[in-house]
């Protein structure tokens, strides 16, 4: 009888654990973040420019710097946008979680591929190897999310990050 109490206990405990750890990696961490400026990197001199913008949704959580996401809408004219900023190149966005509706990696990935939308470059190195993606669809839809740069690459991964990198941020007392 003692086996069964047991093993009944281990097994709600696990259950317990298993959906804390399911509800903080979903929607534990995350926190709605508000936008002041949408900026996208100019072509002419590298400096951030601000656009236009509406409808602005945002998450954000501290648990890692490549977890923010954010949609919003602008009057900007695609062509016109893809002559004033950088592009981001062939980048794909990271999935946001589910109950976060606006953001659809796979159809804004899809939109990409089919070239009814652009992904700019809007901030490198916004934290230590990671730079901020924007990207615009044909009918004005935006989306922002973050993405390694090859410096955060090789440092998340442990691989030896050169010269070409800028040096890694001093750890405080915490860290």
């Amino acid at each position: 009888m003692t086996g069964k109490i047991a093993s009944v206990l281990i097994l709600l405990c696990a259950i317990l654990a298993g959906g804390a750890l399911y509800y903080l990696q979903i929607y534990g961490y995350y926190e709605e973040v508000s936008e002041t400026d949408v900026m996208l990197l100019s072509v002419a001199n590298n400096e951030p420019e601000s656009i236009e913008f509406a409808e602005f949704q945002g998450i954000d959580a501290d648990s890692s710097p490549i977890r923010f996401r954010a949609c919003f809408t602008t009057t900007g004219d695609l062509e016109a946008l893809s002559a004033r900023f950088v592009d981001a190149g062939a980048v794909v966005p990271r999935n946001a979680p589910g109950w976060f509706e606006c953001f659809d990696a796979a159809a804004i990935a899809a939109e990409l591929r089919a070239g009814t939308a652009r992904a700019f470059m809007a901030q490198k190195n916004i934290r230590y190897g990671v730079d901020r993606i924007v990207a615009i669809t044909e009918d004005g839809r935006g989306y922002i999310w973050h993405e390694l740069n090859d410096c955060g690459s090789k440092a998340y991964d442990g691989t030896v990050v050169g010269e070409e990198c800028p040096p890694l941020p001093e750890k405080t007392g915490g860290d």
